[in-house]
């Protein structure tokens, strides 16, 4: 049985695998795309995630199990994968806890403006009033997307006394299902978005939703820029109608320098840094690796894997 892994993990992984595997290490993306055409197994992460996406394609028809740290999969080719059999696990919680401290951080930011705080001390000007004066304390928040991020971010929250409900699919623990947040918008000061980017997120957040929101209310875009009309956003924000955006992903990415989003009133962007916020990815993957390696060598059920029809 061949497996393509990468060299960047070698040192963490070679130790623990089976004799009886045999492993291809690639270090370039043209070795990725060369290895995968003989390979059962392929965890072939790289940046961009497009050259995933392109060593995935050229996988032959051995191919049996694919693998990633990434949590979300839109730029990886689910219908090639579905075509070959194959099974495609992610990494949804390897970046949980980053990703949700850089949410709360993003709200923190927002309601004590620390950037404009920043922007004070980068003209050495002293400030007696404090840009942003919000407490967190006895402010609601709705977070779209009650999976790994989306829970461990209410935790976070509440921890500083912020009422929290959430979104999910079957409305399960009290939380709202995808036809009854829309309505209960107006209610909450921080609107988090944390959900699965697949065909349904799509500009789920649109000029409505803006609309719909309070005037002095936040949205915290963590999960995909696509979620988000970034046309209904700059406008809104241009008109000041809510109070501003954190959005670490955008749409596109790279972000142009000329993007009309950079200059938009008290819109925050953070060039989607969340998960990359931390030293512990290659860490956990490996750990998480290892495991399915096992399962999947035994026959047995592996974790995190993707239902290839939701794209999650």
């Amino acid at each position: 049985m061949k497996a393509v892994l990468p060299a960047l993990a070698r040192p963490l992984l070679e130790p623990h695998l089976p004799g009886e595997l045999d492993v291809a290490w690639f270090a370039s993306p043209s070795e990725a795309n060369a290895m995968i055409t003989d390979a059962d197994i392929a965890w072939v992460d790289m940046q961009p995630t497009e050259l995933t996406a392109t060593a995935i394609r050229a996988a032959g028809p051995r191919l049996k199990w694919v693998s990633t740290i990434y949590a979300g999969l839109d730029a990886l080719p689910l219908d090639l994968i579905r075509a070959r059999g194959a099974t495609l696990t992610n990494g949804a919680g390897i970046n949980a806890i980053t990703v949700a401290e850089y949410a709360v951080m993003g709200v923190l930011v927002a309601a004590k403006r620390y950037d404009e705080v920043v922007r004070l001390a980068d003209r050495h000007e002293w400030s007696r009033v404090a840009p942003g004066q919000l407490e967190l304390f006895d402010t609601t928040a709705l977070i779209v997307g009650m999976g790994a991020i989306g829970t461990l971010i209410a935790e976070r929250l509440a921890a500083f006394g912020v009422t929290v409900t959430g979104v999910t699919r079957s409305g399960r623990d009290g939380t709202l299902t995808p036809d009854q947040w829309r309505a209960r918008l107006g209610d909450f000061d921080w609107v988090v978005l944390a959900a699965p980017s697949t065909g349904e997120t799509k500009t789920m957040f649109g000029a409505a939703e803006l609309a719909a929101m309070k005037p002095s209310a936040w949205l915290i875009n963590i999960a995909r820029g696509d979620m988000i009309d970034q046309d209904a956003l700059i406008e809104t924000l241009k008109a000041r109608r809510i109070a501003g955006a954190f959005l670490d992903p955008t749409d596109p990415e790279p972000l142009p320098a000329d993007h009309p989003l950079w200059s938009a009133p008290n819109a925050l962007i953070t060039m989607h840094l969340s998960g990359r916020s931390q030293t512990k990815m290659l860490q956990r993957g490996r750990t998480l690796f290892l495991k399915n390696l096992k399962a999947f060598m035994a026959g047995e059920a592996m974790t995190n894997v993707v239902d290839l029809d939701l794209g999650y």
